[in-house]
């Protein structure tokens, strides 16, 4: 299961990490701290410290048993990346979960690669391996991505290269900092998404952003639901002259639709007439589809 999990993670230090080790290794040589083969070493597992740049705040606790059972099992397939520290201490510079899940399996030791680097650099390299995480929250991507023009004065198409993602994508998570604080907890928590969290931003005020968060969260809005009914509190006259066309909805057959949008999280319509009619459910991308279906099937 480790090694399933890990090996998509290699590939992607191709672009990013790796590209920061060959200054990195000038640094190594001068100090000689790092071992002359330049192989992995066994380090105790409680001579190692969380390094203070870590922009990670969550990990998933069924994934972390997991990894742990399967280090228990075989050892850590890939080695963590550290730096020494005074006193004869280390500190991470990639591969936290590893070294989680290795105190977990009850392990004395981990492979880690000794890198003598700068604070800055170590700093870089911790940063850029996190976003190169596909697990990774999009605020915890969008403070990773704060910190390296913050502290590195990189701009968004730098960024872009040296994380091997897109330069657009990296602005639309930088934009999700200018969210009100509560809203981007709820991102951080699952509550909304990505696209949820995009869809708001057109709103600008603070207050505005947080009511349609809190009204999305309620009914379980889908993303498209959420752009429509963002479009509509910037055009509120336009919202208004097509709610005066719509005719007036029963109460109960309200009640009744909006408990089935709460269930499937889908926009649901119902067409009713003296007891005869239709139930219309909208999605958006194929994925809701999937979904619908699922819940349908149960």
């Amino acid at each position: 299961m480790q090694a399933m999990t890990e090996a998509p993670k290699r590939r992607a230090l191709g672009k990013g990490l790796e590209s920061l080790l060959p200054r990195v290794h000038a640094v190594a040589d001068a100090g000689g701290a790092e071992s002359a083969d330049g192989k992995p070493r066994e380090i105790p597992v409680g001579e190692i410290d969380r390094s203070p740049f870590q922009t990670r705040t969550r990990f998933d606790e069924v994934q972390l048993a997991e990894l742990a059972a399967s280090i228990a099992a075989t050892g850590v397939v890939q080695p963590i990346v550290v730096r020494p520290l005074p006193h004869g201490r280390y500190q991470l510079i990639a591969g936290e979960r590893r070294w989680l899940a290795s105190q977990r399996a009850g392990k004395e030791t981990i492979p880690a690669i000794i890198r003598q680097v700068s604070d800055e650099q170590a700093m870089e390299m911790t940063i850029v391996e996190n976003l190169q995480r596909s697990d990774l929250n999009p605020m915890e991507q969008a403070r990773a991505y704060e910190r390296l023009a913050r502290e590195f004065q990189l701009t968004q198409e730098q960024m872009a290269k040296r994380t091997g993602k897109d330069r657009a994508s990296v602005g639309n998570f930088l934009r999700l900092l200018k969210l009100p604080v509560e809203v981007q907890t709820q991102v951080e928590e699952g509550v909304l998404s990505f696209g949820h969290a995009r869809a708001l931003l057109p709103l600008e005020d603070p207050q505005a952003i947080l009511k349609a968060a809190q009204k999305v969260g309620s009914i379980a809005m889908s993303v498209r639901q959420t752009e429509s009914y963002v479009q509509k509190l910037l055009r509120p006259a336009v919202q208004e002259n097509s709610e005066q066309k719509e005719k007036p909805v029963d109460p109960n057959v309200r009640e009744v639709q909006e408990s089935l949008q709460r269930a499937l999280g889908l926009k649901v319509r119902i067409e009713d007439k003296k007891g005869r009619g239709r139930v219309i459910i909208e999605y958006g991308q194929l994925e809701e589809f999937d979904r619908l279906l699922e819940r349908l099937r149960r």
